[in-house]
Order: structure tokens, then C-alpha cells, then sequence
């Protein structure tokens, strides 16, 4: 049995579904402090680099009908890797390395571009206990964006529960908006309703995923009882935060459903302290063991299969292998001659 698979029973109550938004004046930062994050330039309505966004929380589904989420996907230069595996004790310093080996930012992200970056923020954990994203890797890839001139830089997502202490606790809050972006919590924004897939029809799915034209996964790689391994595609769990509990009745076909609706621009995984037992949640920083690797690239799916070989897991689940049927990757991410650089 793959590592940290106890517990299912525990998950399952922390799983559910968030309460309704509190009342404004609970929010994650205060409009004093979102204006002195945007340098006090702009009024209450405005958008400001490095603060929160604060949106008016409107009806269930927002203003506009049933939407569609574009395919995010871009298409690389046959000279460029599409996989590529950095590994140095500086988390920053790796993901600078692959995504410059991969081309740089720029072969992702236009000046025209929204950019919405979706770590794993999902869990009121330090950095230490290796449950979320480690800061360093979001505000490093924020700075990529911004380098490449996008028009807006957007970090968020849904978590379990206690939204504002994992967007605070998790050091992504603080880190990626020194770095220059948005960060939006759930409380703040609103939901579209999205058509994800037959099966699923239409599904409430948070504001910054329904406007982004290019989106960046940056899931952490952890163990995790129902799948053994939680890493890129069940990241997309965290774009909807109404009772999404539901989504585990055929939790290897809905984990597959959910990156078919996603299609992602650019994918890093976070290797760089993995989380071995106990996940998703965790707690104990001793069960968190240093890898010191973010691997980068435009497959998705071969990237999970990367990551689940770190666990040493042989036999890859099922959402991958229905996402390998769906168009969205391959399996053998040997196939794709993983370019390996040490980035000091």
C-alpha cells in the first residue's frame, strides 16, 4: 500500500464543504491594508499590484450565464524540451532554471496575457509541515510572469477549509504578494457555473479561473489517502470550493474530468520538501522529507507520473491513465527525455 494511505475517514470529514462567505469586515486583509499593498494609488474599486482583490460577493453564479474555460495549452518550439527537472537546495533558484531551460516565460505569457498561478494552498500549514506549495516556488513564478510583462498576475485557490490562516499560514499570501501579485481568497471573489463535463454538468468554479488566458499549476507533491499520491491533477480540486465532497463518488474519473476542463499553460510541481506520510494535510514536519526538485513542462500528465515515481508508487492510478486517454498527456514521462539540470 503506497504511503499514507490511512485515514480516508479523516479526509472525508475535513472535506467539507466551506461555509458561505463571512461578512466583509472578516476578510483576509482590510481595505487599509490592500491599499497601502497597492501603494495607496487607487480607490476602493481598483486593482493594485501586491495586494488582495477584493470583489463585491455577488449572487451564486455571477451575473453572466453558463461559461466556458478556453484550453490553456500552448504549443512549444520542437527544439525545446517540454520536460524538464531542476534540483538544487534553493527552490526559487530550480524554478528559474527549468522554466528558462524550457524557453523562458515568455514562450508562455504574453503582456496581453491574465495569468492565474493555482498552487496547492489548501491547508492551514507552515511551509515546514510541506502540505502547500513552499512560498518561495509561487513568488518565484510570479516574478517570471511579471517579467514577461503580463497584464495581470493572479494567485489563487479554494481550500479545505479556514481559507484566510492557509492563504496566511502557508507563507504564499505573504510571499507572492512581496513578489507583485494578486492573491485572491474565495470569500472574496464569486463563482461562474461552468460546463466541466457530461457527467458533472455544470459545476460552481471560482472567478480568477473562469477569466484567466493562461493558467500555471503549481502543485507540491504529497502523499495522500484516497489517491496515494495528491500532485497536478488533483490540484484542480482546488478551483471550486462548493461542495466538492460530492466529486469523490467516482474520484479517479472526476480528478480526470477536472484537468480535461483546466488544460493548463505550464505545469511545475513542487519537489522541493515532500510531504511522505500523513497527507494531504500532515502536521508533522518530520514526515516531510528534502528533495530539493521542481520539474516544469507542457504535460501534465507525464509530470504526475514523475511524481508519483518519487513515492515509488509502480503502478500509476486510474486518473491518470482515463487523462492519458482524454488527449491530455502521456504515461511514460521517460518518453519525453526529461532534460535534468543541477541549479545549484
Amino acid at each position: 500500500m503506497p504511503p499514507g494511505l490511512r485515514g480516508a475517514s479523516i479526509l472525508l470529514a475535513m472535506t467539507k464543504p466551506p461555509p458561505t462567505a463571512p461578512p466583509s469586515s472578516k476578510r483576509l486583509l482590510t481595505r487599509r491594508r490592500v491599499l497601502l499593498g497597492m501603494g495607496g494609488l487607487v480607490g476602493s474599486t481598483a486593482l493594485g499590484v501586491g495586494g488582495l482583490l477584493l470583489h463585491d460577493h455577488r449572487s451564486r453564479f455571477g451575473r453572466m450565464g453558463v461559461r466556458a474555460i478556453p484550453d490553456h495549452r500552448i504549443e512549444l518550439p520542437s527544439t525545446t524540451p517540454k520536460f524538464v527537472i531542476a534540483r538544487g537546495a534553493d527552490p526559487a533558484r530550480n524554478v528559474r532554471a527549468a522554466v528558462e531551460r524550457l524557453g523562458g516565460m515568455s514562450q508562455f505569457v504574453t503582456p496581453e496575457d491574465v495569468v492565474v498561478i493555482k498552487p496547492n494552498m489548501g491547508w492551514d500549514r507552515t511551509p515546514e509541515q510541506g502540505a502547500n506549495t513552499h512560498p518561495e516556488v509561487i513568488a518565484e513564478v510570479v516574478r517570471l510572469v511579471r517579467g514577461a510583462r503580463a497584464r495581470r498576475v493572479i494567485v489563487s485557490d479554494c481550500p479545505v477549509k479556514k481559507s484566510r490562516s492557509a492563504f496566511e499560514r502557508s507563507g504564499i499570501l505573504a510571499a507572492a504578494t512581496a513578489a507583485g501579485a494578486e492573491v485572491i481568497a474565495p470569500e472574496d471573489s464569486q463563482y461562474h457555473a461552468v460546463q466541466v463535463s457530461q457527467r458533472l454538468g455544470t459545476w460552481d468554479i471560482l472567478e480568477p479561473f473562469v477569466i484567466a488566458t493562461k493558467v500555471i499549476n503549481v502543485p507540491v507533491a504529497k502523499t495522500h489517502p484516497l489517491t496515494g499520491v495528491t500532485v497536478g491533477l488533483k490540484n484542480w480540486f482546488g478551483v471550486t470550493g462548493r461542495m466538492r465532497i460530492t466529486l469523490h463518488e467516482d474520484l479517479q474519473r472526476s480528478i480526470a474530468e477536472l484537468a480535461a476542463l483546466m488544460r493548463p499553460t505550464l505545469t511545475i510541481i513542487d519537489a522541493s520538501r515532500v510531504l511522505m506520510e500523513n497527507g494531504p494535510a500532515g502536521g508533522n514536519p518530520n514526515e516531510v522529507k528534502p528533495m530539493r526538485a521542481i520539474a516544469a513542462g507542457v504535460d501534465p500528465v507525464a509530470l504526475d507520473a514523475w511524481a508519483f515515481n518519487l513515492f515509488g508508487v509502480s503502478e500509476l492510478p486510474e486518473n491518470l491513465r482515463l487523462a492519458a486517454q482524454m488527449g491530455l498527456g502521456q504515461l511514460d514521462f521517460a518518453g519525453l527525455s526529461p532534460v535534468e539540470l543541477l541549479a545549484g
